[in-house]
């Protein structure tokens, strides 16, 4: 099959996009590359996933987004803390103890919204043929290779684009992958959230209001509690679905109002405020793709692997897959190669950095584990939790492992991850 002239040829087509397409796409085309981004909605449009992590800095800073974040209304956060049931509040966690205080230890509490808007439209500002409101239902194949996608718009008008390489950045939907049947279920990380957005809930002042706090409830479930600008805050409670619906409730709002008498930090700082927006729902969190890639096929952010999120991580893995992939297309672009090998070392790395949080999530939902236990028996532990949780995610944490396996038992690494050509 090759272009006609109903279609159109490109170097590469992203499909969706949140912040690993708009990256993906950005970074094409500072390239100068031909890249078309076909998104399904009008953007701004709501997205759950708010608070970023530290090591989001680098992808952002490498995309040219720093000062526009800087100039931006989003909450400043500099810090998590932990709360048990009874309300008992950890001390503070700042990222700048740690890390640098001007760069990776502030980083932001974001409306989503306004976040994937500003990302998509700085994918624009680069030369990306962004086209909204419109659908790829499906993918053209010569053989087994995919060579471009049909798309749908608003209108209903039906065309085809064609490029060497199509990245599927549809986030949890997995567009790709679900067809091709390399969505593969976590053997154990399957949680249901419900989450809703108050106003004037209490927080705290100067460098602490915007700090993200996780609430602890029974049976290892847990809220988030992000506070955002415009005196909203993003709230939540993730727990096993046996446990939020036992006595047979089953209405969300019901669900979400039971679980804040829980834990009293909670009670008290959304008594202050009120409910704004409706109850969301969502299960089945964490998702891997047997495969980073096929013949003219690579999958980026949460299309790639999903993770509970627990610790927030999602958006930094998403622009750190979106800035790999970009600049591997951009290579492969060059050598006039895009086969799957190519992307062998952005598959071990997008897996690595996946499987070292997935560990510690594992690790979270143990009822015999807290880091407190693991610092006191091993004090140099708390530098390598800190690194881990902040999204420093590409290196060698087996002697962690290897110490949070004194007090719980950790998941064995998933093989999944390589390209399609070169998986064994």
């Amino acid at each position: 099959m090759t272009p006609s002239n109903n279609s159109l040829a490109f170097d590469a087509i992203i499909i969706g996009g949140g912040p690993a397409g708009a990256s993906t796409a950005a970074i094409l085309g500072e390239q100068g590359h031909r890249v078309l981004l076909i998104e399904r909605e009008k953007f701004p449009r709501y997205h759950i996933g708010e608070s970023l992590i530290p090591f989001t800095f680098g992808p952002l800073e490498r995309l040219g987004l720093i000062p526009k974040m800087r100039a931006s209304c989003f909450t400043k956060k500099y810090s998590v803390s932990f709360v048990q049931p009874d309300g008992k509040r950890s001390q503070p966690f700042y990222f700048f103890n740690r890390y640098d205080r001007e760069t990776v230890a502030q980083t932001w509490q974001v409306s989503r919204a306004e976040f994937d808007h500003m990302m998509l439209d700085h994918a624009r500002e680069r030369g990306v043929d962004v086209r909204e409101e419109s659908s790829v239902h499906k993918l053209l194949m010569d053989g087994d290779k995919v060579i471009g996608v049909e798309v749908t718009e608003k209108s209903g008008r039906v065309y085809q684009a064609f490029a060497p390489i199509t990245v599927d950045a549809t986030g949890k939907e997995a567009f790709a992958s679900k067809q091709k049947g390399w969505r593969m279920n976590d053997p154990y990380l399957n949680k249901i959230a419900i989450w809703t957005y108050y106003k004037g809930s209490k927080r705290g002042e100067g460098i602490d209001e915007g700090a993200t706090t996780i609430a602890f409830v029974p049976e290892k479930g847990w809220f988030w509690h992000i506070p955002l600008h415009n005196d909203t805050v993003s709230v939540g409670i993730v727990a096993e679905g046996k446990y939020l619906t036992r006595g047979g409730v089953k209405e969300p709002r019901a669900m979400f109002e039971r679980e804040v008498e829980q834990n009293l930090w909670i009670k008290e700082h959304l008594a202050t405020g009120e409910c704004t927006q409706e109850f969301w729902v969502t299960s089945e969190y964490s998702r891997h793709s047997k495969y980073c890639a096929g013949p003219g096929l690579l999958l980026t952010g949460d299309a790639f692997a999903f993770l509970d999120p627990v610790f927030s991580s999602g958006v930094m893995l998403a622009l750190k897959s979106g800035v790999l992939a970009g600049e591997t297309i951009h290579e492969g672009l060059l050598a006039g190669d895009l086969s799957p090998a190519r992307f062998t070392a952005y598959g071990a790395t997008m897996r690595e950095g996946v499987e070292n949080m997935r560990k510690l999530v594992y690790a979270f939902y143990d009822v015999n584990f807290s880091f407190k236990d693991v610092v006191m028996r091993h004090p140099e532990a708390g530098d390598l939790i800190t690194d881990c949780l902040s999204g420093d995610l590409n290196r060698d944490y087996s002697q962690l492992w290897e110490w949070i396996r004194e007090i719980a038992p950790l998941p064995e690494t998933l093989p999944y991850g390589s390209p399609l050509q070169a998986a064994v």
